[in-house]
């Protein structure tokens, strides 16, 4: 049952920060806390903890203006949620401080801040609104921020920052026909072909989700499967498969898909959504760099550091710091030596991560052309429909960033390169 008050939202979107910032949890790994919620709460409880992880640079900077010392994690993300509501989400006054004032009233921990909590959150709601919109954009860690200012400068880095802070659209992937899904759902096409929705409720109970006749996809995401330009009948291997987008891509275009991954958990989902959207393939629990075979085409999404995703999980840059790259980037290096042994002469690989970072995108394709001299880059696969020529780089991947496309909403930040392995 759904709590009018609020209350139950409230109190879920607090923990989680409580788990984010201090356990380094990722909002994923918090099913278990969302999962009593009823579907409106729950929705309600993500967007307070994710509008808090956006704006959680403006929340501490309205906050110090009132605060003689930080108060303990959760009074403080009591407070944060608070704030970004009453400055952000426009919420009315009353309602957010008597909320914020019974959640810590009930924890007994917390209890002893009520006052505190009232009185800060009076003079946010009275001095804060103003304030909000005289604050910086908010900025990406310092171990995420200095490389890629050493990748793109400063302003590049700032522009990113600002599209982190843009709501953020649905995208999907139509099976057939893209102008039915935009008719049915009120959406419009991208120039790439990814319908967008920028009004929208429960995901599942959208038109054609239950009839199988699109998938959640992000229009970055959905373009690897379009560059590797499967051939009906062609045997492709989707190295990385899981969650499934682009195993979905490749079926749906009458490739046989052999889907790989080494998470049966993660690979559920793609067994539900290949029997919904009526698609087949061969789903292969496994590690990809035990696979054998030979392969017309292959396309690896290799595991990366996630960083072109920011936009829609500000969980991320809390969670993470940064020690994992070094060991991502040898295991991509890996896959993508393996995967070109997997490819049949004249066969083609498409290699593709969800990160900003050009040591998972341009420096991989650089030095795997140094260790496999007779592999080919084909620039030609990347004309298509509404991709920027700018965005294609010296090596010749595509980069993608999520200050692209401001006015249409935005993307998340990619690489992608087609390589090719002569006959």
């Amino acid at each position: 049952m759904t709590d009018p008050s609020g209350i139950i939202a409230r109190r879920a979107a607090v923990q989680a920060l409580d788990a984010i910032l201090a356990d380094a949890l990722l909002m994923s790994e918090l099913a278990d806390l969302f999962a009593p919620l009823s579907a409106q709460d729950r929705a309600r409880a993500q967007r307070l903890a994710l509008t808090t992880l956006r704006e959680l640079g403006r929340a501490d900077r309205v906050l110090k203006g009132f605060l003689r010392k930080t108060p303990d994690l959760t009074v403080m993300n009591v407070l944060r949620v608070a704030t970004v509501e009453l400055c952000s989400l426009n919420a009315a006054s009353h309602g957010v401080v008597n909320a914020a004032v019974q959640l810590v009233a009930s924890n007994r921990k917390a209890a002893h801040a009520k006052g505190l909590v009232n009185a800060v959150l009076r003079k946010v709601s009275e001095a804060g609104p103003d304030q909000w919109g005289k604050l910086a954009t908010p900025q990406l860690p310092k171990w995420l921020r200095q490389p890629l200012i050493a990748a793109y400068g400063n302003s590049v880095v700032q522009k990113i920052e600002g599209a982190h802070l843009r709501p953020v659209p649905l995208d999907i992937s139509v099976k057939n026909d893209p102008a039915q899904a935009v008719d049915a759902l009120n959406g419009t096409v991208l120039p790439t072909g990814t319908v967008r929705l920028t009004n929208y409720g429960q995901v599942s109970k959208l038109p054609g989700f239950a009839e199988g006749d699109w998938w959640v996809q992000d229009a970055a995401a959905a373009l690897p499967a379009k560059i590797l330009q499967p051939q009906k009948g062609e045997h492709i291997l989707d190295m990385c498969a899981a969650p499934g987008g682009k195993t979905l891509q490749l079926a749906a275009l009458g490739a046989n898909v052999v889907a790989l991954d080494r998470s049966e958990a993660r690979l559920q989902r793609l067994h539900e959504n290949l029997q919904r959207c009526q698609l087949t393939a061969e789903v292969v629990v496994g590690d990809a760099l035990d696979h054998a075979g030979q392969f017309d085409a292959i396309l690896l999404d290799a595991p990366c550091s996630a960083t072109g995703t920011i936009r829609r999980h500000p969980d991320l840059p809390h969670a993470k710091d940064g020690s994992d790259f070094s060991d991502l980037i040898d295991l991509q290096a890996q896959m993508l030596d393996h995967a070109v042994t997997l490819l049949k002469p004249g066969g083609r690989l498409v290699y593709c991560t969800c990160s900003l970072l050009p040591d998972e995108g341009e420096c991989q394709i650089d030095d795997l052309l140094l260790r496999h001299p007779q592999i080919i880059v084909d620039k030609s696969a990347l004309t298509l429909p509404g991709v920027d020529p700018d965005w294609i780089t010296q090596e010749g991947g595509l980069r993608l960033r999520p200050d692209y496309w401001p006015e249409q909403g935005g993307m998340d930040g990619f690489y992608i390169a087609c390589l090719r392995n002569p006959a």
